[in-house]
């Protein structure tokens, strides 16, 4: 069992705490169930925008002595967007906790979204967007989402367009917070070596005084899926390609043992059979990923690799080849031996890092409304059978149901 604590404040909000005594150092941070996919075409990349505005100046503080509080004391602060979630959170020497704790409430609920820093932070993004854009291994995955989920918020690029930044004003950051904003889908996380007694009256102190928020927006679900094949040209040397299909949420009983074949197929194990194939025997790759994200009511499998353009079909028909493999074939026993002991190490592994613990309690608090040991998540593993894998295989490869997008040089 994960050793953990676990309290409600009047206002909805949920402290998680689990106390670990070989660190000096504390982990600590608020988890939002609100993403990109809660936008429309019109504000998309307003989410994003809002966490870079967070840092930007408060009521109590300007942008500097945000930075400057936690950067004085040698701790780091950070936050990242994703598809449904927004996070704020801290790491700092145990002596400095309160400080965190006190710095986060501020950036999270009392931001005030100064008109000169949104057009300073404005021209920040749109960077970010050209930088991404002239990443040709980025690009690829956040075009790919488009090409799978069309015109669906899951479709749309987490950093918007450039016409959406280019329109945001104070009001529409409010707007967006007022319609989104509700405690009872908020989580703040503490992972490190403090007693829970210590993070009730701190919680109490600063995150109790937050008022109820209750906004009821509801997400729209994904409900259609149509595979798509298309090919793009851009200006780069490398062929791009990335192959794959909507799968299972992430509460599906399946989303665990299909995440066990696609660590096999083409995780971070150099003796993942992608890398075999495709890099080790035939030196066509530098690097070939199978990827799972899973979201609360659909998931997204891909194979992403960049290639001579000239290798290109021989590189497809060799990742079609391995997918097919899966399907006709079952797992040997010391081969399904092999792949459940690699992904539980990786998955323990994982576990020691205490930022990532910290999160992941956050998110799985939010999604599940529980936090499932890796205890449990190993008795999973280990009664997979070699039988599960090939029919989830056969349900997930099925090539008519893949879609692909290739990007090529402009002169191909």
């Amino acid at each position: 069992m994960i050793d953990y604590n676990i309290m409600t404040l009047d206002n909805g909000i949920r402290v998680l705490h689990k106390q670990v005594s070989n660190t000096k150092i504390v982990h600590s941070g608020f988890m939002l169930d609100i993403g990109s996919r809660d936008e429309n075409e019109e504000n998309q990349g307003i989410a994003h925008f809002w966490e870079h505005m967070a840092f930007k100046g408060t009521n109590k503080r300007k942008a500097f002595h945000i930075l400057n509080r936690i950067d004085s004391v040698g701790g780091e602060l950070n936050a990242y967007t994703t598809k449904e979630k927004i996070a704020f959170y801290a790491s700092v020497l145990d002596a400095y906790f309160e400080k965190a704790v006190e710095l986060l409430a501020d950036i999270t609920f009392d931001s005030i979204f100064p008109e000169k820093q949104i057009e300073k932070e404005r021209n920040v993004i749109l960077e970010e967007m050209a930088m991404y854009y002239d990443s040709p291994e980025d690009a690829i995955q956040d075009d790919f989402d488009t090409l799978v989920f069309g015109k669906h918020p899951l479709g749309m690029n987490i950093l918007g367009t450039s016409e959406s930044v280019k329109s945001f004003s104070r009001d529409d950051f409010k707007k967006f917070i007022r319609e989104h904003i509700n405690t009872d889908k908020i989580v703040f996380c503490v992972v490190g070596n403090v007693p829970f007694k210590k993070v009730q009256r701190l919680a109490k102190k600063y995150l109790e005084p937050v008022p109820r928020y209750s906004a009821g927006h509801v997400r729209k679900p994904f409900l259609s899926y149509e595979p798509s094949i298309q090919v793009n040209h851009r200006s780069l040397t490398q062929a791009q390609c990335a192959i794959g299909r909507t799968t299972y949420a992430l509460t599906d009983p399946k989303r665990l043992p299909f995440f066990m074949l696609v660590n096999i197929l083409g995780g971070p194990g150099m003796n993942s059979r992608l890398n075999l194939a495709l890099r080790e025997k035939h030196g066509f790759v530098y690097s070939i990923d199978a990827s799972l994200q899973s979201y609360t009511d659909t998931g997204l499998f891909g194979i992403f690799f960049g290639t001579e353009p000239k290798q290109l079909d021989r590189s497809i028909r060799l990742v079609k080849k391995e997918l097919k493999r899966f399907c006709e074939k079952p797992l040997g026993v010391m081969q399904l031996h092999t792949a459940k002991e690699q992904l539980m190490g990786q998955l323990a592994m994982s576990e020691e890092n205490n930022v990532s613990m910290m999160l992941m309690m956050a998110k799985s608090t939010l999604d599940k409304n529980h936090i499932e040991s890796l205890e449990d998540i190993f008795d999973k593993i280990k009664n997979t059978s070699a039988q599960d894998l090939q029919e989830i295989a056969n349900e997930m490869f099925d090539e008519s149901y893949m879609s692909q997008l290739t990007f090529l040089p402009n002169d191909n």
